[in-house]
């Protein structure tokens, strides 16, 4: 007399599934913002501070790199460092979505949005 309603429930398994990854996506995304990865350069003397979506928070140059007659040695050391911090934040937030794939039995290359 129900014959075709088993469908239904895998149905609402889906949406349920579905609803679990939209919430752990909200989550994560929240945590980027508030997860800090550090690049560097020059042996660490440059320092960029940025969150795990990529925003500078800080930038720490020692002191001993000053020198007037090597700016634009200094400058490459920021953008390396900068540019180390912004890769290591993109590596963060992929790292925390295979986490959300691998749990909620996704394939681990699948590709979603941010």
């Amino acid at each position: 007399m129900l014959k075709g309603l088993g469908g239904l429930g895998d149905m609402a398994k889906m949406m349920k599934k579905a609803q679990d990854m939209q919430a752990r996506m909200t989550e994560m995304q929240e945590n980027l913002n508030t997860l800090m990865v550090v690049g560097e350069s020059g042996a660490g003397l440059v320092k960029a501070t940025a969150t795990a979506k990529g925003e500078l928070k800080a930038l720490d140059i020692d002191p001993s790199i000053f020198d007037p007659n090597e700016k634009e040695v200094v400058e490459d050391l920021i953008l390396a460092a900068i540019k180390d911090a912004q890769t290591k934040a993109t590596e963060r937030a992929q790292s925390e979505m295979a986490k959300i794939t691998e749990d909620l039995g996704l394939p681990a290359d699948m590709k979603l949005p941010f």
